[in-house]
């Protein structure tokens, strides 16, 4: 199966200039959990989570009114094509320990987004031979899994 036929075409987006104020309340109106940060010609240059928000406030002495996107956002870029076999999406997820993939055409411009979540709508028991199985959703989900639960522990 196609990233295209998974991923979400209305997204929503911030610039590095937003600040983490106005980024939070585009995720609560949009209800979701991470915003691809672009660029003014739609070119992604990072993903901002409500985590990266939380930990910015928490651990900056600033207001969010008063720090940028473009301050937090990690600019390492992991991102899908929407051509892209979900399973390459999934192994993506897995490596960059992600939930949520920028859809980027060839140039790197924004044309959706993939999240685990849709994915996980779409997966299927093995023994009918999907093209995803909970098997590929869930060993990624595990991957996702492990930083968390050795962080804590550790």
């Amino acid at each position: 199966m196609k990233v295209e036929n998974l991923m979400v075409t209305k997204v929503q987006s911030c610039r590095p200039d937003t600040n983490l104020a106005a980024a939070a309340a585009l995720m609560w109106e949009a209800d979701c959990g991470a915003l691809p940060v672009v660029e003014q010609d739609n070119k992604v240059v990072g993903m901002i989570t409500d985590r990266d928000i939380c930990i910015a406030a928490g651990t900056r002495n600033r207001l969010p009114s008063d720090t940028l996107a473009g301050d937090v956002v990690n600019r390492k870029v992991y991102a899908c094509g929407p051509d892209d076999d979900v399973k390459i999406a999934l192994a993506t997820m897995r490596k960059a320990r992600v939930r949520r993939l920028p859809v980027v055409n060839k140039d790197g411009f924004l044309e959706g987004i993939l999240s685990l979540d849709d994915i996980v709508m779409h997966a299927k028991p093995t023994a009918l031979k999907p093209e995803i199985s909970y098997e590929d959703v869930v060993g990624t989900y595990k991957a996702l899994c492990e930083r968390q639960v050795s962080a804590a522990t550790g």
